[in-house]
C-alpha cells in the first residue's frame, strides 16, 4: 500500500485483515529456568477482530531482581518472517501504561501484533511489577538517584536473551521511547548481533545543546551540576502525569488532540501500578530518577554510548513538539550513525512527546506507519 493511501486511511489500512483486537486471557504455564508466568488480567471484546493473546512472565535479571515481561501476539500467529519486537518505556510510567493501555485502538502492542509481529514489552527494575530497588522503599533523601543506565541495560540484556530463546535465536527489534530509546541504543551498541532493528522515539543523545528542562534539573546554587534534591526517586501525582503533555498541546481544549478517555486511563493505570500510591495524599507514583541525572548529563554532551558503534538498521523519530529530545539529538544521530546498515530520521509534524497516545491524526498513525514500514 502506498504512503498516500496510508495517510488517507490511517493505520488501520496497514493492518487490513487484522483490524484491531479482541483481548483474551492466556493461562499458559511456561516451564523455563528463572521464569514464572502468570495469567493476563483484562479482557476487551470486539466482534470484528481476531483474538490477541497476552501472556505475563517474570525474567531474572540478577539475583533478587525479577523483570516483568508481557508477550502480545495474534492467537493464530505463525512464523511469518516478521521480526519480534521489544518495547521499552521511558522515565515516566512503565511499559503496560505506555504501550498496552486498556483503551480500544490505543495499545501500540496490539497494533504491532495485529500487523503480524510477536511483541514483548518489559519494565526495567523499579517500574510497574518489576522488582522495586531498596531505595524505593526508603525515604527519598536516604539514597542517590536510583536505577542507572547500566542497570537498565542489564535488565534489557536478560530479557533479550530470554526472548531469543523463545524466538528460535532470531534477532529482536528494539523500540525505545525517550529514556527507553537511550537505553536501547546503549544496549545495541554492545550487542549488535542480537538486534535486528533499532527504533528511538523522542530520545536524547549526548549532545551539548540547549535543553528546555536544563534549568529544571540544575542545582540553582551550583550551575552545571544536577540538582539531586529528590534523592532516590521522584513522586508524580495524577495531575503531574499530564502537566507537560497539556503544555505542549497547542489548543485550549485538549480533547481535540488527545482522547479524554486516554488521559483518564493513563493517569489511573500509572498511579495504580505503584502498590504504595494510596499511602500518600494525593496518591502518587514513585519513579526511580537516575534517568533524570543521566539525561541532564546527556543534554550537556556526555555520551554513555557512541552511535558509531551501532551497526543495525536504525530509525530515529522525533515529534516536532517534543519537550524532551531536541533537533540537535536527531541530527547528531543522523551524522554519527556512520556504521549502521541503514539510517532513517523522521520528524512528525505537531507530534508531542506522547504522540502514540494522541489522536491518530496528531501523530499516532504516522508513528505506526513509519515503524511498520521500517521493520518490513
Amino acid at each position: 500500500m502506498n504512503r498516500q493511501s496510508l495517510k488517507k486511511h490511517g493505520f488501520k489500512a496497514l493492518a487490513i485483515g487484522f483490524l484491531s483486537t479482541t483481548l483474551v486471557t492466556s493461562c499458559s504455564q511456561m516451564q523455563a529456568q528463572n521464569v514464572t508466568t502468570s495469567p493476563q488480567m483484562t479482557n476487551q471484546v470486539s466482534s470484528l477482530t481476531p483474538q490477541i493473546q497476552r501472556e505475563d512472565s517474570f525474567v531474572t535479571s540478577e539475583p533478587r531482581i525479577q523483570i516483568f515481561v508481557r508477550k502480545v501476539q495474534l492467537n493464530n500467529n505463525t512464523n511469518n518472517g516478521r521480526v519480534p519486537i521489544l518495547l521499552i518505556h521511558g522515565g515516566g510510567p512503565g511499559s503496560v501504561t505506555s504501550f498496552d493501555i486498556n483503551v480500544p485502538d490505543y495499545s501500540v502492542a496490539t497494533d504491532l501484533a495485529s500487523a503480524g509481529h510477536t511483541v514483548y514489552l518489559m519494565n526495567v527494575r523499579g517500574w510497574e511489577k518489576s522488582t522495586r530497588p531498596a531505595a524505593l522503599n526508603q525515604p527519598q533523601d536516604k539514597n542517590p538517584p536510583s536505577v542507572t543506565s547500566s542497570e537498565a541495560v542489564g535488565d534489557i540484556s536478560a530479557v533479550m536473551d530470554w526472548i531469543r530463546e523463545r524466538e528460535s535465536g532470531n534477532k529482536v527489534a528494539l523500540i525505545g521511547w525517550a529514556t527507553g530509546g537511550h537505553w536501547a541504543g546503549m544496549y545495541t551498541s554492545r550487542n549488535n548481533d542480537k538486534v535486528s532493528h533499532l527504533v528511538m522515539l523522542n530520545s536524547l543523545y549526548g549532545v551539548n545543546a540547549s535543553w528546555e528542562l536544563g534549568k529544571t534539573f540544575e542545582n540553582p546554587n551550583q550551575p552545571g551540576e544536577f540538582n539531586a534534591r529528590d534523592g532516590g526517586y521522584r513522586l508524580v501525582t495524577a495531575e503531574g502525569l499530564l502537566g507537560k503533555w497539556n503544555q505542549t498541546i497547542p489548543v485550549q481544549d485538549k480533547s481535540q488532540w488527545r482522547s479524554e478517555e486516554i488521559a483518564i486511563a493513563y493517569q489511573k493505570e500509572a498511579i495504580e501500578s505503584d502498590p504504595t500510591s494510596n499511602t500518600r495524599q494525593p496518591p502518587s507514583l514513585k519513579i526511580p530518577n537516575a534517568y533524570q541525572l543521566e539525561s541532564y548529563n546527556l543534554a550537556r554532551g556526555q555520551k554513555y554510548w557512541n552511535a558509531a558503534d551501532i551497526r543495525v538498521p536504525t530509525l530515529v523519530i522525533r515529534g516536532e513538539r517534543d519537550f524532551w529530545s531536541r533537533p540537535a539529538d536527531l541530527n547528531a544521530l543522523k551524522n554519527e550513525l556512520v556504521n549502521a546498515s541503514k539510517v532513517q530520521t523522521v520528524t512528525i509534524p505537531d507530534g508531542t512527546h506522547y504522540l502514540f497516545l494522541d489522536r491518530p491524526e496528531k501523530g499516532r498513525s504516522r508513528f505506526l506507519q513509519e515503524v511498520l514500514s521500517f521493520l518490513s
